[in-house]
This record gives structure tokens, C-alpha cells and sequence, in this order.
């Protein structure tokens, strides 16, 4: 995931406490929120299968 989309839920998460958002902006922050998430599991993946594939090395 890229930084401005990052910088995105960071102003919407801001928005959201100081005055509230729209239906519109509660979708866009949403669907931001599940691509952060996924993200953070297709690398931790990607880290565990590095950690299997150096385990296997050493044996």
C-alpha cells in the first residue's frame, strides 16, 4: 500500500473524531481500511514464508 493512501486513513481516521464523516467518506475509509489490512497480511506471508525457506536451508 502506498503512502498517500496511508496519509488518506490517517486524515480520514482524524476527520472521523473531530467532526463526524459522510456516508460517502465512511465507504472510502472502509474499503481503504481492508486494502491496509490485507496488505499487512500478504507481507506478514511473505516474511513467514522467508523465515520456512531459511529454516529449510540450515537443514
Amino acid at each position: 500500500m502506498d503512502r498517500c493512501r496511508i496519509e488518506r486513513i490517517n486524515e480520514l481516521a482524524r476527520k472521523a473524531k473531530e467532526a463526524g464523516l459522510s456516508e460517502e467518506e465512511k465507504t472510502e475509509r472502509d474499503g481503504l481500511r481492508r486494502e491496509y489490512i490485507e496488505s499487512c497480511k500478504e507481507s506478514l506471508r511473505n516474511n513467514l514464508m522467508g523465515i520456512v525457506k531459511d529454516k529449510n536451508k540450515n537443514k
